[in-house]
């Protein structure tokens, strides 16, 4: 059996460039869609989602950037590939797009085969990223993904979806590296916690950012919940300095160099179970899961 082309969204406003980059590419033997604005965009990720992103920063109704984080917000696309494809040089623009998550920043003119060769590794990263998180070595999205489709029509078992609230400010304030720090704790407490107190055929994965999936039987789900909750927020206190630990937030300066107080992270935990509710796809289980989280806050 033939395997699926892989699918790529060009944004680019300039009519020729999206031209050129459809042909190449399709050329190439890639599936090609094209969006003009950033909302179109966005858009059409919602109904078809690519397998990487090739994108400019300037367009007629809103950046780039713009794009990326509303991309990055979205549980469908938080871990699509993304390529900036722009004329912006400057430092503090090729930071702000690998702050927001592209996986590469390429300034026009530009080099074909370059760009090629980019988008083939990229596509490669994400596929071997999508079977082991790099950060935390538990299985990745679509392992899950796999995981949660077997649910279907089955009759007992719970997802339990695992966030750590606050992460995306704690990486702002202490970057990246102490974020990834982060992640790992929690990937091996919540495991931790499972080969104490779960079922023997409990499954934990990680869905990229900072959510995590725990599947396993109903009559587990409360004792987990409260074991993961309260371990989560105890240890991920101890990432912050004393100061900050202390007096329970952390400063923040703005644009305008105002300082704003932001909660120290947090865990929550939504819940659902086959007992409740019927699904008809692995994906409506997790969206499920995500509105139910609950979870005590960090001191504010």
């Amino acid at each position: 059996m033939r395997s699926r082309k892989h699918r790529i969204l060009v944004v680019e406003d300039d009519l020729d460039t999206s031209d050129m980059l459809r042909a190449y590419f399709e050329a190439q033997g890639y599936e090609v869609m094209t969006a003009a604005w950033g909302n179109d965009a966005l858009q059409l990720c919602e109904g078809t989602v690519p397998d990487l992103i090739i994108q400019d920063i300037r367009l007629p109704d809103i950046n780039g950037y713009e794009v990326a984080k509303q991309l990055r917000r979205n549980v469908r696309t938080q871990q699509v590939p993304l390529i900036f494809l722009t004329e912006k040089r400057e430092r503090a623009d090729r930071i702000a797009g690998l702050k927001l998550g592209a996986v590469d920043y390429i300034t026009k003119p530009f080099d074909m085969q370059e760009l090629r060769l980019r988008v083939r590794n990229a596509l490669r990263r994400a596929s071997l990223e999508s079977l082991v998180s790099p950060v935390t070595g538990l299985p990745g999205e679509q392992v899950v993904m796999e995981r949660l489709e077997q649910l279907l029509g089955r009759g007992d078992w719970a997802v339990m979806q695992i966030s750590i609230q606050g992460l995306d400010v704690f990486k702002e304030a202490y970057g990246f590296v102490a974020g990834d720090d982060v992640l790992r704790a929690v990937g091996l407490i919540i495991s931790n916690v499972v080969e104490e107190a779960g079922a023997l055929e409990d499954f934990v994965g990680h869905m990229g950012m900072a959510d995590f999936v725990l599947i396993t039987v109903p009559s587990k789900t409360e004792e987990l919940r409260q074991k993961i909750v309260t371990r989560l927020n105890r240890a991920v206190s101890y990432f912050y300095p004393i100061k900050d630990r202390e007096r329970g937030f952390v400063r923040l300066k703005g644009d305008s160099g105002e300082g704003r107080r932001v909660p120290l992270m947090s865990a929550a935990i939504g819940c659902v179970t086959a007992e409740k509710s019927s699904f008809g796809t692995a994906m409506e289980i997790w969206d499920a899961a995500k509105q139910q989280q609950r979870g005590p806050r960090a001191a504010n």
